[in-house]
């Protein structure tokens, strides 16, 4: 961006801009993605761009996107307005399917309906099979949702088309998940268990469709930085280089460990078993790409936030976190001290990607011998949700409290913090419509009830607000877990 603005370059600085845009937009940092998309309208508005109808309606997804729907709507008609005069039908399409995730969300159905259906001509016209897909499967879910089932069977079979003609994973399984749901209630119970096989297996794949794009987005980023680079001192750019080379390698690793984990779920899947059967087995091995590329996105987070200098210190951190999960990924079970350790280097990389919003410390019985054991990540994502969801929103700064204790036959795990509560934070994600949703608390429910397997004692999870003269101060999770020794 120094380059386009000593070039006066108006035209690549909003596109810049966009961009930038659209990297904290995947990364749900909504605020600071409309702070880049007001400066490239303002450019464009300067220039009289016929882009600014495409920036209003991104603009007003994003306020979508933080439930401010009436001035998503506000923005959705301005841009409207833009577009009646200008030649862009593509992105006209995707204006009408905004409007329809608009009127849906007011539950305006009939509104809905036509708006979608406009898109749909217009992607029908242009050849779009994706925004065609994307709509068709709207279209489906809102007759689903009304008891139209023979209406919403076609749309959503031909959205399935679309999306396995296309190659777009994510949009694929929500299509064969439709379709499924769609014969059950059709009383065509063995198509539904076909297409819901199906959508299993695009689901597992879809780990290796992110991680070609977590990587292919890091590669882009990487280039930009190197470009930046070369304009600074001999020094700067030494520096820049090492940090570089530093990346590539935890890549390279990454992406090893990522292929042999595949690689175990294909071989374990080779065997025709029941689609319950089937899920159990791929849970672990889920759990361990779901942490690394979470890792992964912190450090794009960091590295925007702080530069690249300051990102040294992270992935040396991020480096110690990532020897130790490889080292016992294969394990069902590891050392309890493991686990602690790789909360403490955790912990300490989120303190510095959140600039030290939080304190944190981690506590435990001095009995716990050496041999007693949990399967591996297994607290990480109660001390993630306390994280993003306790603290990030919260006012001034945290604390976060874990605890391992013994008694007789279990293990237990506390995790308090002072942030948000539940309720707070259920608020602030309620009215949600993104796509996509974490899957590492569900993973870890149901590790939870395996653990029981060849145990007298059951599993517990509670997960309660701590409440002081009426007002709730913070999140209590205690996991109540059978003792289990390495043997």
């Amino acid at each position: 961006m120094k380059i386009y603005i000593s070039l006066n370059d108006q035209k690549s600085l909003s596109k810049a801009y966009n961009n930038i845009a659209v990297v904290y937009k995947s990364m749900h940092d909504y605020p600071k993605a409309l702070e880049y998309l007001q400066k490239a309208l303002k450019i464009q508005q300067q220039n009289a761009e016929e882009t600014v109808a495409v920036t209003l309606a991104n603009i007003g997804n994003i306020y979508f996107e933080m439930h401010n729907y009436n001035l998503a709507f506000s923005y959705y008609q301005k841009s409207e307005k833009l577009f009646k005069n200008i030649d862009n039908v593509r992105n006209f399409a995707l204006l009408n399917s905004y409007f329809g995730d608009y009127y849906k969300k007011i539950k305006n159905d009939i509104k809905a309906f036509e708006y979608y259906n406009k898109a749909l001509e217009t992607y029908n016209k242009i050849e779009n099979l994706n925004g065609a897909s994307l709509v068709l499967l709207n279209l489906g879910q809102m007759n689903y949702d009304i008891g139209k089932f023979t209406d919403a069977l076609p749309q959503a079979l031909k959205s399935l088309q679309y999306a396995k003609e296309t190659g777009v994973i994510d949009q694929t399984i929500f299509s064969e998940k439709l379709t499924s749901d769609i014969y059950l209630k059709l009383n065509n119970p063995t198509e539904s268990l076909n297409h819901y096989k199906q959508y299993i297996v695009f689901r597992d794949s879809l780990n290796n469709e992110n991680n070609t794009k977590k990587f292919k987005d890091a590669e882009e980023n990487f280039e930009i930085d190197k470009k930046n680079s070369l304009m600074q001192e001999k020094q700067k750019r030494q520096s820049q280089l090492t940090l570089f080379a530093i990346l590539g390698g935890l890549m390279l690793l990454c992406l090893i460990f990522v292929i042999y984990n595949r690689m175990q779920v294909k071989k374990r899947l080779t065997l025709q078993k029941e689609v319950a059967e089937y899920e159990q087995k791929a849970l672990h091995l889920q759990m361990n790409p779901h942490f690394v590329f979470n890792c992964l996105g912190s450090i794009s987070s960091f590295i925007v936030q702080n530069g690249t200098d300051s990102a040294i210190k992270y992935l040396t951190k991020f480096s110690k976190l990532m020897r130790l999960t490889l080292e016992y990924s294969k394990n069902s079970l590891i050392p309890i001290d493991k686990e602690i350790e790789g909360l403490q280097n955790y912990l300490e990389l989120e303190q510095l990607r959140f600039n030290q919003k939080f304190k944190f410390l981690i506590t435990s019985n001095p009995n716990i011998e050496d041999y007693m054991a949990l399967p591996p990540l297994l607290i990480q994502p109660f001390v993630e949700n306390a994280i993003l969801h306790g603290m990030v929103p919260k006012i001034g700064n945290g604390r976060i409290n874990i605890n391992f204790d013994i008694t007789d036959k279990n293990l237990i795990c506390t995790i308090i913090d002072d942030g948000i509560g539940l309720t707070k934070s259920k608020q602030l994600k309620e009215n949600s419509v993104k796509a996509h949703q974490s899957m590492a608390l569900e993973i870890t429910k149901k590790r939870l009830e395996m653990m029981e397997n060849g145990s007298n004692n059951k599993s517990e999870l509670k997960i309660d607000e701590i409440i002081k003269n009426n007002e709730v101060v913070g999140t209590k999770v205690v996991l109540n877990l059978p003792i289990q020794y390495i043997k």
